[in-house]
């Protein structure tokens, strides 16, 4: 049983039971279906954990040259490495830290290409393509908006892939269904099918959100198989994210000071939405407190205000049985995947320490954060 009394506040703190229930689920996935299920650092890069994370899955994918080589350094593994451009700077690195690497356009392509001859073509190569279907309602999160500048469309590919392309990337999906893959797969089939039979690796991507209660995990499995009897000769990948942290810890803050304006109440925090949660801003979502009730249930209601000078770093409502008072403590359910790795210092607002609750019931307190975090982030 986690002692909340053990922690400091603010505090994320992951829950290693969860954490390992997510991964052999996702390594079941991986072994049933006969492909390949590599992390998502995008989502979830809390390197201190990857030796659990090693134990069922050994592989992950970069988005950047700092990614590429925290997968190298502490993943202890090449990375699969897809970003929107790459530079001659960063490029000889990406190489060096890298298994694959995804080309977002063509021209990247052909820019990039003859480094990857010069280093003896030990990296395969691979091509982002836009399908021009998602079933991602936020624009935010939306590849295959008209004008997206995230992948190749069709009708600039010709009739054949250039010479040193081993595969295709293709990623549409945002916290989505197996059924939502299956209608993806069709139309990648339609659009993209006569390249499948002449590639060597098909990477479809993030958003499986195989760990979330009521995924149809049967579903999934059976898709891939059947699309692997298809194209027996694809590695088929793909490259979850929020599935590996989905449900695994949560964000400890305190109640810091109460205020009230025209009969809205405000439980300022001691963290902010937009510096520790800006996925709730941003998506927007509301998340759950765990102290929290339905409205029937509670009597006092309160927006919850960050800590920070943005006027819209806030949230509600929430309902609770009794009033909030200054030292309560509220826990935000599910604050791992997309929250660590997006978080930034503004207004100079401490960070919130990063802690393991582990299955032997013990506090692993990963790291705090100070003044000179702060201050060399300035200059």
């Amino acid at each position: 049983m986690i002692r909340i009394d053990q922690l400091p506040s603010p505090c994320y703190v992951m829950e290693e039971r969860l954490l390992r229930n997510n991964l052999a689920l996702i390594k079941s996935v991986k072994e049933r279906a006969g492909v390949n299920i590599i992390l998502a650092f995008k989502s979830f890069a809390l390197w201190k954990a990857f030796p659990i994370v090693r134990e069922y899955i050994p592989y992950s994918t970069a988005s950047s040259i700092y990614e590429a080589q925290l997968a190298y350094e502490e993943m202890g593994s090449l990375a699969h490495t897809y970003s929107p451009a790459y530079t001659e700077k960063d490029f000889p690195a990406i190489l060096r830290y890298s298994s694959h690497v995804t080309f977002n356009s063509l021209s990247q392509f052909n820019r990039f290409y003859p480094m990857v001859e010069a280093d003896g073509n030990r990296v395969s190569c691979g091509i982002r393509i836009n399908p021009e279907y998602s079933v991602v309602e936020t624009d935010l999160y939306n590849p295959t908006a008209p004008g997206s500048r995230m992948g190749v469309v069709r009708d600039l590919l010709g009739e054949s892939l250039p010479e040193g392309v081993e595969g295709l990337h293709f990623h549409t999906l945002c916290e989505s269904t197996s059924y939502d893959l299956e209608k993806t797969l069709a139309v990648v089939e339609e659009r993209f099918g006569q390249f499948l039979p002449h590639i060597k690796w098909l990477n479809m991507g993030g958003g499986h959100l195989m760990t979330r209660k009521g995924y149809d995990v049967e579903h999934l499995i059976e898709l891939l198989q059947g699309f692997k009897a298809k194209y027996p000769n694809l590695e088929i990948i793909l490259e979850p994210g929020s599935a590996f942290a989905w449900q695994t810890g949560f964000l400890l803050t305190t109640v810091v000071d109460v205020v009230e304006n025209k009969g809205i109440r405000t439980a300022i925090i001691d963290a902010s939405f937009t510096c520790h949660m800006p996925d709730c801003l941003e998506m927007p979502y509301q998340p759950a407190i765990r102290q929290a009730v339905s409205q029937e249930e509670g009597a006092y209601t309160y927006r919850i205000g960050g800590n920070s000078c943005l006027s819209g770093d806030f949230m509600g409502d929430w309902h609770f049985v009794k009033p909030l008072q200054v030292g309560d403590n509220l826990i935000f359910e599910d604050m791992i995947h997309y929250t660590i790795v997006k978080t930034n210092m503004f207004n100079g607002i401490p960070h919130p320490a990063l802690a393991l609750w582990s299955r032997e019931d013990e506090l692993i307190l990963y790291r705090t954060f100070g003044y000179e975090d702060y201050k060399h982030r300035m200059s």
